[in-house]
Formats: C-alpha cells, sequence, structure tokens
C-alpha cells in the first residue's frame, strides 16, 4: 500500500539536484516556478537599461561617434541574442539547463561588475570631454582600457544569452505536461513571465536609468550588478526544490542539420516511390520509448534523401546502427521540413527588430536634445521613455487575453481569436507606422531647432523648447506592435516546433531579433557611405550634431523597407501550412 502511494509522487524524466528521481510534492510546482520568474526579473532589471541607456555611455564617456556608438549598441544586443542558440545547444548535450543558467548568470555578474569598476575609475576611461564642441577633440577609449570594457561587454552579453535560452526552459521543466493541474499552472508561469518581464523591464527602465543620468554610471551599473547578484542567489537557494532535466545527450538542432548533411550527401540516390519505404523506427517497439511519429508530407521533397535505406555506406554493413549524418529517420526530416517551413516567416521579422534598434540608440539622442521635464524640478531621462511602451503592455496583455480574445473569437471560431501569422501581420504593420511617425516627429523636433536659431545647441545643456513626449507616439505604437509580432512568433514557434524543439523555441525568436540589430549596424554604415557625398554633414546619420543630421530620412527609409517587407510576409503566410496535429505513439 506504501508503494501504491509514493509512485504516484515520482515525476518521470526529472530528478533532483542529486540525481533522484523527482518528486511531485517535493520538487518543482509553482513554489519554485514564482522563484526562477523573481530571478529572471531581477535579471531584467539589470540588463534592460543598457538596451536603451548604453548608447549614451559610448558617447558620453567613451567618445564613439553616435553613429559608432549605435552600431556598438546594435552589435552587443545581436550578440546577446545569437549567442542563445549556442548555450541551448551546449546545455541539452553537456552541462543541462539549470547548470547553463546558474553558469550564465554567474557570467552575466561578473560582466556588470567589470563595467562598474571602469565606470568608477577615471583612469580606466577617456578624460572628460565635450563631444558636442566642434572645437575640441575628444580622445576615444583605446587600449588596454578598451579591452576591459569589450571583455566585460561580451561577458554581459554571453551571460545574457544564456539566461534567454535555458532559464524559460527550466522553467517550465518545473510542471509535469501530464498533469492536467499541472499543465494549467504551466501555462499560467508562461503568462506571469511576459509579465515578470514587463516588471523588470519598467524598474529598470525608471529606476536604474534615472540613478545613471543623475547620479553616476558607477552607481548605475552597481545597482544592476547587486540586482543580478540577487537573481543569482534566489536562483541557488531554491536549488533543493527544482526539478532538473537530465542531459540529454543530443541536440535536436544537432538532428535538423543531420538532416541537410544527410540529403547533400545522398542527392544523386534515387528516392523511391512508396514513402513507407524510407527510414524510420518501428512504431511498437518504440511506443514505449516517448518518440514522436510525424506523418509524411509531400513538401521540400529533396530532403526525402535523408531517409534513404539503401546508401552505399549501409550495403556492406546491415547490422550495424546507421550514421546519423547519412541516413536519418523520416519524423526527423519531417521536423526539418517543419523548420525549413517557417524560415520565410522568420526572415520577413527580422527588419522589425532593425526598427526597435532605432528607438533603442537614435531615439534616445533625439530625447537628449528635447525638454524633458515633467514638472518644474523633475525630469525624466530620454531613455526612460520605453517605459511607455512595456507600461502599455503590463495594461493590455491581461485585457487582450481575458476581453479581446474572447470577444473576437466569437466570429472567428480560433481559439487564440486570431491565428498566429495574423498576428505577426499586423504587428509587423504597425511598425511601418512607427517608423513613419518617428520621421514625421523629428521634422517637427528639427524645425523647432531651425526656427529658434538652437542647430548647434549642446544637447542636455541647451534643450530645444519642445517636450520629449512628443517621441511617446512612436514608442507607443511600436509597443502595440510588439505585443502582437513577437508574442505572435513565441506562440507560433512553441506551437509549430517539433517535439524536441519546444524547449529552444524561444532562440527562434531571440535569432531573429539578433540578426535584425546586426543588421541594424550594417544598414547605419551603408546609408552613411552612400549619403556621405550628398550632405554637409558627410552622410544622413554622421557626426554628433543630430540637429544638422538627416535621421527623419533615415526612419523614412524604415517605414519604406517595413511596409515592402509586410507585403512580401503576406505572400510567405499565405502559403504557409500549419504543421499536422498528431499525438505521440503511447503503449497500450
Amino acid at each position: 500500500m506504501f508503494c501504491l502511494q509514493e509512485k504516484p509522487e515520482l515525476v518521470e524524466g526529472k530528478v533532483d539536484w542529486k540525481g533522484r528521481t523527482a518528486r511531485k510534492h517535493e520538487h518543482g510546482g509553482m513554489r519554485i516556478g514564482l522563484l526562477i520568474l523573481a530571478t529572471f526579473g531581477f535579471e531584467q532589471m539589470a540588463t534592460v537599461a543598457l538596451a536603451v541607456n548604453l548608447v549614451i555611455y559610448f558617447s558620453g564617456v567613451l567618445h564613439f561617434e553616435f553613429a559608432d556608438a549605435a552600431n556598438q549598441l546594435t552589435n552587443f544586443m545581436g550578440s546577446s541574442y545569437i549567442l542563445s542558440i549556442a548555450v541551448a545547444a551546449l546545455a541539452d548535450v553537456y552541462i543541462g539547463r539549470f547548470n547553463a543558467t546558474l553558469i550564465s548568470g554567474c557570467v552575466e555578474f561578473l560582466g556588470l561588475a567589470l563595467l562598474t569598476v571602469q565606470a568608477h575609475y577615471p583612469g580606466l576611461r577617456p578624460p572628460k570631454c565635450n563631444i558636442f564642441d566642434s572645437t575640441s577633440h575628444c580622445e576615444k577609449v583605446g587600449g588596454g582600457n578598451a579591452a576591459l570594457f569589450f571583455i566585460a561587454l561580451y561577458l554581459l552579453a554571453a551571460g545574457s544569452a544564456g539566461i534567454k535560452a535555458a532559464l524559460p526552459a527550466h522553467g517550465a521543466d518545473q510542471f509535469d505536461e501530464k498533469d492536467p493541474r499541472e499543465a494549467r499552472d504551466m501555462s499560467s508561469f508562461f503568462n506571469f513571465l511576459l509579465l515578470i518581464v514587463c516588471l523588470g523591464s519598467a524598474a529598470s527602465l525608471t529606476l536604474i536609468v534615472w540613478i545613471q543620468d543623475n547620479k553616476g554610471w558607477d552607481w548605475g551599473f552597481g545597482l544592476s550588478t547587486i540586482a543580478m547578484f540577487l537573481g543569482v542567489v534566489l536562483f541557488t537557494l531554491g536549488l533543493p526544490m527544482h526539478r532538473i532535466q537530465p542531459i540529454q545527450g543530443t541536440s535536436t538542432i544537432v538532428e535538423i542539420v543531420q538532416v541537410f548533411v544527410a540529403a547533400i550527401r545522398n542527392r544523386k540516390l534515387q528516392l523511391p516511390e512508396d514513402p513507407t519505404e524510407l527510414y524510420e523506427f518501428d512504431r511498437d517497439a518504440e511506443a514505449a520509448g516517448d518518440k514522436e511519429f510525424l506523418p509524411y508530407r509531400d513538401t521540400f521533397r529533396f530532403l526525402d534523401k535523408a531517409a534513404i535505406k539503401e546508401t552505399p555506406a549501409l550495403r556492406h554493413r546491415q547490422s550495424e546502427s546507421p550514421n546519423p549524418w547519412k541516413l536519418c529517420r523520416m519524423t526527423q526530416v519531417e521536423n526539418a521540413k517543419i523548420v525549413l517551413g517557417m524560415v520565410p516567416i522568420f526572415c520577413c521579422t527580422i527588419i522589425m527588430t532593425l526598427c526597435l534598434a532605432q528607438l533603442q540608440t537614435f531615439s534616445i539622442q533625439q530625447g537628449r536634445t528635447m525638454d524633458t521635464s515633467i514638472t518644474g524640478s523633475f525630469k525624466i531621462p530620454p531613455a526612460s521613455l520605453a517605459i511607455i511602451p512595456v507600461s502599455f503592455l503590463i495594461i493590455i496583455v491581461p485585457i487582450y487575453d481575458r476581453v479581446i480574445v474572447p470577444f473576437v473569437r466569437k466570429f472567428t471560431g480560433h481559439p487564440t481569436g486570431i491565428t498566429h501569422l495574423q498576428r505577426i501581420g499586423v504587428g509587423l504593420l504597425l511598425s511601418s507606422l512607427s517608423m513613419a511617425v518617428a520621421a514625421i516627429m523629428e521634422v517637427k523636433r528639427k524645425k523647432v531647432a531651425r526656427d529658434h536659431g538652437m542647430l548647434d545647441a549642446i544637447p542636455v545643456a541647451q534643450p530645444l523648447p519642445i517636450s520629449v513626449f512628443w517621441l511617446s507616439f512612436q514608442f507607443f505604437i511600436f509597443g502595440i506592435a510588439d505585443m502582437f509580432t513577437y508574442v505572435g512568433l513565441l506562440e507560433l514557434f512553441y506551437s509549430e516546433a517539433p517535439k524536441g524543439l519546444k524547449s529552444l523555441s524561444t532562440c527562434f525568436l531571440w535569432c531573429s531579433m539578433a540578426l535584425g540589430y546586426f543588421f541594424s549596424s550594417i544598414l547605419v554604415k551603408i546609408v552613411n557611405r552612400a549619403t556621405e557625398g550628398v550632405t554637409r554633414s558627410g552622410g544622413w546619420l554622421a557626426g554628433n550634431n543630430i540637429n544638422r543630421n538627416h535621421l527623419n530620412l533615415f526612419y523614412l527609409l524604415l517605414s519604406i523597407m517595413s511596409i515592402t517587407n509586410f507585403f512580401a510576409y503576406l505572400v510567405a503566410a499565405r502559403s504557409y501550412k500549419y504543421r499536422p496535429r498528431i499525438v505521440p505513439a503511447v503503449s497500450k
């Protein structure tokens, strides 16, 4: 009787920190889920301020030109997203999600600590200089100081990438999808995840940005370091209660790559007329092994060659296990087809992050030239303008989920109100509108500077007689776009991804954002190079005087690129076919 009571408490496929099978009422669940969410909230508090305000540190303290400062920030942001894919694969194959999260948190803490040290000691940064004075020759950071800075910056990027890749998946590991109650708790966990991101971002965009601007960069970086330290401590304190996913020893990303390699190696082989002749595990033998089996689809047939049984290597070694780089099971091939089918959708979302990068760089530079007063004595830091879309998300996400979706569902019959692809499309269209509004606002801002003879006014010290809240329109519209596209992408990637890629589905979003940031750096350089001979400033975005360059034309270019991308997305979305919903084989 005692054994009958103990057995249901065991959580299949999960262990505790000592490697023993996890018990349902001792490990995991919403208790530890909330602790993981708190860790993520502290991490967001520590880093979001850097995403919007670090461009000021690049230019004002390290003396990069505005365009170079923007590119340094977008390169940093791109790295922090693209590295998440490598960390996710590393966690699956070698170190596990728990260890990946803990190590990444420590690396991120170290990066923030080094930034704090450099910001605190004058000998580790260039001498103070007014970069807005055309007669001054400001020394740019170099030598060992530059090395220290970039080591700190990219330690921070690597740590942040690891948190993004491993922490949400480890949080999901705390719940058993086969238990109806825990399945509902896991759904709540993901809802709370979006909320905690917004709350952590709100604290970062207000408190930490204000401290950076008013108390000093060393104080701001120091507070971020403390926040990251608290996050690591909280995560570690819950160690005895964690459900830990054992190391898988293989990565589904690697399996996807194997399909393409095997298809290329078998490209000269003839496909059989009957798809059932392609290689697949025996369903009955593998039924109890939690294997996923997908039906054959007549798409991307060139990948089917990866599953041709009669390869030259197997003719002489029929009894040996097949080389996975020469022969793949058909479900593995179908998984690769699903991922390949999502590539056009993925590509069409990159340009939206390219637009987001401008709100985190050039829009902050705009705000520094404007009147930031709220009351007679209190001024809002320009970087804190990003609190507008964040605050809006905190309010609108519950309303969208509880009011708008049920209302729309009555007309569409779709469980989520509108499909994932429709949701992404709405966001892409709004991002184009955001850039168009940004161009109009920049024309208005420059007109004020011209009318008041302040084209050469020093930012912050000589603010233009126009409120910084005029920029809130572009931030507000992009906040709505953010809710539609990025959340829609998460839903699409998670629901469409193969079973083995569920834990890595968020990395598709991070990769899209990384490419957007990298392309932003490239686009800025291309635009400056193409326009250096047709403008007095030496390029639309050249120099440190934002009042005399042509940022409005750059925003207009982005709006045109975004609307063109939207029409390309419509073509891709119309041709996309959702994956079949198949229940995995189970033993009888």
